[in-house]
């Protein structure tokens, strides 16, 4: 992967960006509500409710009151085994339940690209783990979603979200060629940006709280030629030391801060 060292070099002169950031900061739009207590708030408050996930057998009153009344909105409700919920509870002692609030996570791509907000692409990523461990970053930085150009048959797709702590199911993924996303992504009015060694500008200096499409290349070959000369600019992160290049995971961290920086405004 060429995230910030090795590349070509001559392709260069096909990315010209002038990128600012920008003084305007968008809310984050997803989150989690944990407890009955939190649920029920976000019932009466008419919130977007995407998914609740339950403990298989509720102790609580109040949680089981919780839950008929998310079914009766028409809300899904999936049993999640004790050691999931621990996983995935921001709270201590686990809660028995805990719910989704944001945008659709099973919404259609053009709806995901439409929505603001960062989204992610990745191209070419030899490894399932990998892909995987790189959808879960950008679920847990609040991404819109996470496009996947890859070869990965319906097997290697199950592994890739098996590693991903099952992210799908609060954030959209899909499996779509890199050409397709970066042309329906500029009619959805992003900016598309690569993070490749041929950018000129580091990710403090570029507004990541604009609704752009972020390229991400494999672990052996980086972006490709042609997705590369497809996209408005480049982002470089910088390095120095001998090795030429991050982790893919690493880098994309790196973004990620760096937007969650942008978005508190600090």
């Amino acid at each position: 992967m060429r995230l910030g060292g090795g590349g070509s070099r001559r392709r260069s002169e096909v990315l010209h960006e002038s990128l600012v950031v920008s003084p305007h900061i968008p809310p984050p739009t997803r989150r989690q509500l944990a407890g009955p207590a939190e649920l029920a708030a976000a019932l009466d408050a008419g919130m977007p409710v995407r998914l609740v996930l339950a403990a298989r057998e509720p102790k609580q009153p109040a949680a089981l009151r919780a839950l008929e009344r998310a079914r009766a909105a028409g809300i899904a409700v999936r049993a999640a085994s004790e050691a999931s919920l621990r996983r995935l509870s921001r709270v201590e002692p686990p809660a028995e339940l805990l719910a989704l609030v944001g945008p659709a996570p099973d919404a259609d791509a053009a709806t995901a690209l439409a929505s603001g907000g960062l989204v992610w692409l990745l191209v070419g990523i030899a490894y399932p783990g990998n892909t995987g461990f790189a959808i879960r970053l950008a679920e847990v930085s609040g991404a819109h979603a996470v496009f996947v150009d890859s070869a990965f048959l319906h097997e290697g797709r199950r592994e890739a979200l098996r590693a991903s702590m099952r992210a799908e199911r609060f954030m959209p993924v899909y499996w779509s060629p890199a050409l397709d996303v970066i042309a329906r992504a500029r009619a959805a009015g992003r900016r598309v940006l690569a993070v490749e060694d041929v950018g000129t500008r580091a990710p403090w200096e570029t507004d990541l709280t604009a609704p752009l499409l972020l390229l991400i290349g494999g672990e052996r070959h980086g972006i490709p030629r042609e997705v590369l000369e497809a996209c408005d600019g480049a982002i470089a992160l910088p390095m120095r030391g001998f090795i030429p290049s991050y982790n893919l995971q690493a880098a994309m961290a790196m973004l990620a801060g760096e937007h969650l920086r942008q978005l508190s405004g600090s």
